[in-house]
């Protein structure tokens, strides 16, 4: 009779115990879900990237340079519904990123706008990494969304500076003397040491 009792108490001690970690379960489940709508929130309203070009040069190479023309009409396409469909567009925005360095146009395949290309993408995969955690840095996205914008507006102005460089006429005799500057056509400089034995 005792052990009877004793099991009667202890299982009713097991279902009060499981009643109240199930209320704990549920309080928890609703806090992370109004902390994930919070981070949506916050990423939505900071996503805001500068999807048309602001310098004349950027405009006229979507025309020919096809991976710019991709990357920009991907900015231009904001996620709506939840953290999951702005991590999918920002995985497409990395690739999209990652192809610019691709089929440059022969204009703007110097350095400077290759570092500018390759600082872009670095930020871009930054983004990516960010917005994939399980707890999501919504104040660190915000901003690298903002560090990407002046990526693009300085990528923009390095090819425009470069579209205004070509547009100057040279002066009669510069190419030449560009030539002759060039210090791979220069003659090596060796020193004569007389004394070091030859093979003639």
């Amino acid at each position: 009779m005792i052990n009877r009792i004793l099991v009667l108490i202890t299982s009713v001690f097991i279902l009060a115990s499981c009643q109240n970690d199930d209320q704990k379960r549920i309080a928890e489940n609703k806090k992370q879900i109004q902390k994930r709508q919070v981070i949506f929130n916050n990423i939505k309203k900071g996503w805001v990237f500068y999807d048309t070009p602001v310098t004349e040069a950027a405009e006229n190479s979507i025309a020919t340079w096809n991976e710019w023309r991709l990357f920009i009409a991907e900015l231009a396409q904001k996620p709506k519904k939840t953290i999951g469909s702005f991590q999918q567009k920002s995985k497409v925005l990395t690739k999209k990123a990652m192809a610019l360095n691709d089929n440059i146009p022969f204009d703007f395949n110097v350095p400077q706008v290759k570092s500018r290309i390759s600082a872009l993408i670095a930020k871009v995969q930054m983004l990516d990494l960010y917005i994939n955690l399980d707890n999501i840095p919504d104040k660190k996205v915000v901003v690298l969304v903002a560090e990407i914008n002046l990526e693009l507006v300085s990528l923009q102005r390095q090819m425009d500076k470069i579209v205004e460089k070509s547009k100057i006429p040279t002066e009669e005799g510069e190419s030449e003397l560009r030539n002759m500057m060039n210090s791979s056509r220069a003659i090596p400089n060796v020193i004569n040491d007389y004394n070091t034995p030859r093979v003639e």
